[in-house]
């Protein structure tokens, strides 16, 4: 599947760095609250290409900043629910940063605890059969949520009803401090799809072409009626897990260093001059 305007998604991925590394210095300059950082899960803006932003949801993980901007929130409102402003489209600024929201956008309110907005998108899924709407619902979690009750209840619930549903686990590895191989003793999500009675698929998150081609697979299948789908991207987050987080104390900086030869926006920067659909 071919994704409609590469030249568009590179440039929601590095306008998505360039603000994520602009709050990280503003928050180290004592001038934000909270940050939630989102470099090395910039390729998850390619799910706003394969959903149809005129009438699907969007329940997304906190480090979706990407796909927001993909969606359609623009950076004022995003920098205004970062310094919490009156104005600020997520909560009125009342809401920790990231905790994301958008009434008009269809954009469902992410709290504190997760994963509880999966158990919240499958309602929006089953309000859809329910009453015979042909939308469908993205929702967005962590692999450290995935291993919580939550997420299990409602992929059971899901697959029994053939809900129009996409679950995606955005694996970095890890759940604030603890590494995947504390929290699973497999070493991908996806294959529990297969527990539940729904395709599952891994992908590769430095590839949002790769995401793209599996996100629209999800989505048409689940606007047919035929059920939801599991994806796991596999990704890396290259900062601390918040601005209250020292990634340095559990991540040695060569482990780091390494994860970002696969930096999502900087390979996809040269895949466009490699095929020439972009100058240097």
């Amino acid at each position: 599947m071919t994704l409609p305007n590469l030249i568009e998604l590179y440039r929601y991925m590095f306008f998505a760095r360039l603000m994520d590394e602009r709050m990280w210095d503003l928050i180290r300059q004592g001038k934000g609250h909270f940050a939630v950082p989102s470099s090395g899960h910039e390729s998850i803006a390619a799910i706003a290409f394969a959903l149809d932003q005129s009438r699907d949801y969007l329940v997304p993980h906190y480090r979706d900043l990407a796909a927001l901007l993909a969606w359609g929130v623009s950076a004022r409102e995003i920098f205004c629910h970062f310094f919490a402003r009156a104005n600020d489209p997520m909560s009125g600024g009342r809401q920790m940063f990231a905790h994301w929201g958008h009434a008009r956008l269809r954009v469902l309110s992410v709290s504190s605890p997760q994963p509880n907005q999966v158990t919240h998108a499958v309602g929006i899924a089953f309000a859809a059969k329910y009453r015979a709407e042909k939308y469908v619902t993205w929702c967005g979690f962590g692999e450290g949520g995935s291993s919580k009750g939550d997420v299990h209840e409602s992929m059971n619930f899901a697959a029994i009803h053939k809900l129009p549903i996409v679950f995606c686990v955005e694996n970095n590895r890890y759940a604030i401090s603890v590494p995947q191989n504390l929290q699973m003793a497999v070493d991908d999500v996806a294959p529990r799809a297969d527990g539940y009675g729904m395709p599952g698929v891994v992908v590769d998150g430095s590839d949002p072409r790769a995401l793209y081609a599996a996100a629209k697979k999800a989505v048409d299948r689940a606007r047919r009626g035929e059920g939801p789908t599991l994806i796991e991207m596999k990704c890396y987050r290259y900062l601390s897990h918040t601005s209250n987080d020292d990634h340095t104390r559990y991540r040695a900086k060569e482990e780091v260093a390494a994860a970002r030869k696969k930096d999502p926006v900087m390979m996809f920067k040269k895949e466009l001059i490699k095929e020439k659909k972009w100058s240097e």
